[in-house]
């Protein structure tokens, strides 16, 4: 059994571990160019902290202790490959691999001195995890493992797959990236675009899914919400000369700031104009208006337009800037609508658009817009398209119009918490007050 002072070592193991493993990874991989042998050993490491240092203590530095230990694991695997010779050639050649043979003093001084290192071999992670080449959720799942420092567990938990298919998911991820030799590297040049773009999308899935759970019983996923927006800020600090980091930075800030005022105390959604603002989180609306400011700034410089995210990010400021529900700029928000529907020509951010519409000049110029969008084979099990028109007639007075429309949403929502609401707001427009969901 363990002792407490074992136990709060091993609290103390884990949470080193969640902090450092990205730039564990990160550092080895540059070594040995493979992230999969990287995460091993990273892991070795971590196994040697779990033996070591309940007997011998916490180290000073212990992310410093990591680093070194993962590096002389690495050195030690180099050693005992086939090519050996060349290999070793190569490593005399890297000054960062002959500083891990010897074990330094573990002091701040040693992080000091290689940030900027470790900030290039991170990015260098965050673009190899994010590769067009895997899908949209091996992209997820492999970096939600390596930079978020979730368990294959926590990512299966998050978004309701079993833990096997996340499992083969990075299994079958860190396989492709070494059968394809991804280079371990940023891209450059005409590359580097598409590439930042599937970095920004997956940063901005994962904060999706836990702002508002695609299943389950559970509106929010907190945790992912918080792992996304550790990750925008990293990758605005890391890219700190690309507007949409930031725009995703601003967008994710501001986003999080309503987090305590989403749900009740049952955990039942609290839609926006119902939210009570005295509970956002000012100090992210704050970081996130100074990162929408920064992403202005570089695309007045660089004489470019907002990208989708900045765009986003300005449509939530908005919000944010609002002391109440009723003095918000709703026109400025469909203008900047009008503006990222042309840039992405998604039904979504139409039906987004219409909302915005309808509050800035009225229900029947946003039903309109809706209309044009009830046969968009997109939508077709979209159960927001329906919940939108039903809002929509209410205000219009066609409440059994609106009732059958909810009752719609309600059936082809997935999330529990979701339904519950779709279902109440058909309750409440049917006549007889008996209406229940398909």
């Amino acid at each position: 059994m363990n002792s407490p002072t074992q136990a709060a070592t091993h609290r103390a193991i884990d949470a080193v571990w969640r902090i450092e493993q990205a730039r564990i990874v990160a550092g080895v991989a540059r070594m040995v160019r493979d992230i999969g042998l990287a995460e091993e050993l990273a892991q070795d490491a971590l196994v040697a902290a779990l033996e070591h240092w309940p007997a011998d203590g916490v180290p000073a530095n212990p992310g410093a202790w990591l680093m070194t230990t993962a590096k002389h694991r690495a050195l030690d695997r180099l050693r005992r490959d086939k090519n050996l010779a060349s290999k070793l050639e190569q490593i005399g050649l890297d000054l960062e691999a002959r500083e891990a043979l010897v074990v330094p003093d573990f002091v701040d001084a040693l992080d000091a001195a290689r940030q900027d290192d470790i900030g290039d071999d991170l990015l260098r992670l965050v673009f190899t995890a994010c590769h067009p080449l895997l899908s949209p959720e091996a992209r997820v799942a492999l970096t939600l493992k390596l930079l978020g420092g979730l368990s294959t567990a926590e990512i299966a938990r998050a978004y309701l797959v079993p833990e096997p298919t996340i499992a083969q998911r990075i299994v079958r991820a860190k396989r492709t990236l070494a059968e394809a030799r991804v280079p371990f590297e940023v891209p450059r040049g005409a590359e580097l675009a598409p590439r930042l773009a599937s970095v920004l999308e997956v940063v901005y899935l994962i904060f999706n899914e836990g702002y508002t759970a695609t299943a389950g019983d559970d509106w929010m996923r907190p945790a992912l919400c918080d792992e996304a927006l550790r990750l925008a800020r990293m990758l605005a600090e890391l890219a700190p000369d690309e507007p949409e980091a930031h725009g995703l930075a601003a967008l994710l800030e501001i986003q999080a700031s309503r987090t305590a005022a989403r749900t009740d105390e049952q955990g039942r959604p609290v839609l926006l104009a119902d939210q009570n603002r005295a509970r956002w989180d000012h100090l992210l609306i704050r970081r996130g208006l100074a990162a929408l400011a920064r992403a202005e700034q570089l695309v007045a410089q660089q004489t470019r337009p907002l990208g989708t995210y900045a765009l986003q990010g300005a449509i939530a400021a908005c919000h944010a800037r609002a002391p109440t529900a009723d003095e918000t700029d709703w026109a400025g928000i469909a203008a900047l609508y009008d503006a990222l529907t042309q840039a992405t020509q998604s039904p979504i951010v139409e039906l987004n658009r219409a909302v915005a519409v309808s509050m800035a000049f009225g229900p029947e110029a946003g039903l309109a817009i809706v209309d044009t969008l009830v046969d968009e084979p997109a939508l077709k099990n979209y159960h927001w398209l329906p919940a939108v028109r039903g809002d929509l007639l209410v205000k219009l007075g066609r409440q059994d119009q609106a009732c059958a429309e909810f009752l719609r949403a309600a059936g082809l929502a997935k999330n529990e918490r979701e339904k519950a609401l779709l279902s109440q707001r058909a309750a409440a427009t049917a006549p007889n007050e008996k209406a229940r969901p398909h």
